[in-house]
């Protein structure tokens, strides 16, 4: 049986969700979690949420029936002298995703996935870049979606999905 969710345009107020999903998929193995804190203070991961939300930022948030947000995904504008994991060039939004384990497997983060990948081809962006890394599950879900492997750091995978 499917859980019914709804998906909304992500809001400067979900800033601080935005950040639970950082932490999410950072720690996307299970066992030992990192601290909330560490990942968030890390240059590596804030970069994902700082100062969210810019101009150039969008995203959405799956919610269940009774309003308990489930997931999110959204990307962002990164510099060329701050790249994220999966940076590709200034003018290609890097793509964030990030499900409550509770509802992996249930088409949260694919209708997620789906509907900024189509936000982004409306708002004009011709790709969508990510990083996953080599032994994510998430790995296939990307592929299914469209996104193609373009390269190769440190055990990360940056796949580029052309918009059309």
């Amino acid at each position: 049986m499917t859980e019914q969710f709804s998906i909304r345009p992500a809001a400067q107020s979900d800033g601080s969700f935005l950040g639970d999903m950082v932490v999410e998929a950072a720690n996307w193995r299970g066992g030992a979690p990192r601290a909330r804190h560490e990942i968030l203070t890390s240059p590596v991961h804030r970069r994902y949420i700082s100062g969210w939300m810019r101009p150039a930022d969008a995203g959405f948030v799956a919610v269940d029936a009774g309003g308990n947000e489930m997931g999110a995904a959204w990307y962002r504008m990164l510099p060329r002298s701050d790249p994220g994991f999966g940076f590709v060039e200034t003018a290609v939004p890097e793509l964030i995703i990030g499900v409550l384990p509770i509802w992996r497997a249930h088409g949260v983060g694919r209708t997620l996935l789906r509907r900024l990948v189509l936000h982004a081809h409306e708002q004009g962006h011709n790709r969508l870049s990510l990083s996953v890394e080599h032994d994510n599950f998430a790995r296939n879900l990307y592929r299914s979606e469209g996104f193609v492997v373009t390269g190769h750091v440190d055990g990360r995978d940056t796949m580029v999905h052309r918009l059309s």
